[in-house]
């Protein structure tokens, strides 16, 4: 296995040129808080860990370096603008996470494919390097990409209160076997957790780059409900922090523990 975490970076360039006056909460509000600090004991398990330092506000990881925003960057842009970034959230967000605009003015074309080369490109070597290893090594090699969502996003409010627990995304059974991801969610459950399927999180580039079991590469995109571990407004550790460092660190032992199918 290999773990990604892409977007708990903190880090913003000099060089971002936001508008003036953002709140620090607007900067980090489409940042996975913490996620890297829950998966750290990864590697003592025998699992790699790639993660973004870099701010998502700054470059978004989890996009493909192709969709570049023309609301947003000047001069020619070929690939047609899908509908994460015509809402604002290319791979250089015109948007932060709560809608807020992080610019006044746009980007130049220069501007764009520096960031791509300095942030974008170097993470997705180092991830490339860690899968093609794990890959030679075993015969096959499964991304686990950790992310974290806004507890509105896993359906609170209502009789439902918290909503789901965790949302497993496998591209709609594209990106790996489905007895890998029937194991993942049961090791989930066994914390339990009530885990969800592909909605609204179904994977992003990482896991459809990756997702390829033909070949050998599997890949599966884990989204946290905030809730569970940090309080949404203060962007601080919540006092279930450590209960739920502890659940996750057992699927994580578990994670590495199984041996999984080709």
């Amino acid at each position: 296995m290999v773990f990604a975490s892409p977007h708990s970076g903190r880090d913003r360039p000099g060089d971002m040129g936001e508008a003036a006056g953002l709140a620090l909460s607007t900067l980090r509000s489409a940042e996975d808080v913490g996620v890297d600090g829950l998966i750290a004991e990864g590697p003592q398990r025998g699992v790699p860990i790639v993660a973004g330092r870099v701010s998502r506000a700054y470059v978004d990881l989890n996009r493909a370096p192709t969709e570049l925003d023309p609301a947003l960057v000047d001069g020619d842009i070929e690939a047609p603008p899908t509908a994460r970034v015509s809402a604002g959230f290319g791979v250089i967000p015109r948007r932060a996470g709560d809608g807020t605009p992080l610019y006044d003015r746009r980007l130049t074309r220069v501007e764009a494919v520096d960031r791509l080369e300095r942030v974008h490109a170097p993470y997705h070597e180092a991830l490339g390097d860690l899968m093609q290893a794990a890959r030679d090594r075993h015969g096959v090699a499964l991304l686990i990409d950790w992310h974290s969502m806004p507890s509105r996003a896993a359906g609170a409010g209502g009789r439902n209160r918290r909503g789901v627990d965790v949302v497993l995304g496998d591209r709609h059974g594209s990106a790996c076997r489905g007895a890998t991801m029937r194991r993942i969610r049961a090791l989930f459950e066994a914390q339990g957790w009530r885990v969800g399927l592909n909605t609204p999180y179904a994977g992003g580039y990482s896991t459809e780059r990756w997702g390829r079991p033909d070949e050998g590469f599997q890949a599966v995109q884990v989204e946290l409900n905030r809730a569970l571990y940090l309080d949404e407004a203060t962007l601080e550790p919540s006092a279930d922090y450590g209960r739920f460092s502890k659940a996750l660190d057992r699927v994580i032992v578990a994670l590495a523990a199984e041996t999984w199918p080709r």
